[in-house]
């Protein structure tokens, strides 16, 4: 039996074939809405943050998508440009910016994702809990080894999030 036919490498092609799909349509989905590709990954990180509670700065957000702030300000400018992202002071320090996903963006989101999101929860359905933790878990453990060294500092928090 070669390598690749061990049920770890079989997850392993498995997770990148459905990497290489999502990534796909990630594509598709910038060229529609005349996105770069950054741009969505910053929409991910900032819808992500705001699903944790967390805030971002144009900073953090810089740091997370490994951009300088030259980089950072023209992608804020073109999601701004479109509607999708809105620049806000911080109440409690208005010194400090923060960023806001607009309701457009998350309505543009879910136009085009929407189909697949219900495909994979209808798909979580057929699994029992015990074993969507498995699934969770070995998910986590996944994400943990594809991130770069020293991304996940002491409290094992998603690269990016602050």
């Amino acid at each position: 039996m070669s390598d690749d036919d061990t049920p770890a490498m079989r997850l392993v092609h498995l997770l990148r074939a459905v990497t290489v799909e999502l990534h796909l349509r990630g594509g598709e989905f910038a060229g529609r809405n005349g996105l770069h590709p950054t741009d969505l990954r910053a929409l991910i990180r900032l819808l992500d943050a705001e699903r944790a509670g967390e805030t971002v700065t144009p900073g953090r957000l810089g740091e997370a998508l490994k951009l300088n702030s030259a980089g950072t300000t023209a992608l804020l400018d073109r999601l701004e440009r479109l509607g999708l992202v809105r620049r806000s002071r911080d109440e409690r320090d208005r010194r400090r910016v923060l960023l806001v996903v607009e309701p457009k963006a998350v309505e543009l989101g879910w136009s085009f994702f929407g189909p697949t999101i219900g495909g994979l929860v209808d798909a979580a359905e057929d699994f029992t809990p015990a074993e969507l933790d498995v699934v969770q878990r070995y998910l986590t453990a996944a994400l943990h080894a594809a991130a770069p060294a020293g991304a996940e500092q002491d409290s094992g928090r998603h690269p990016g999030r602050r």
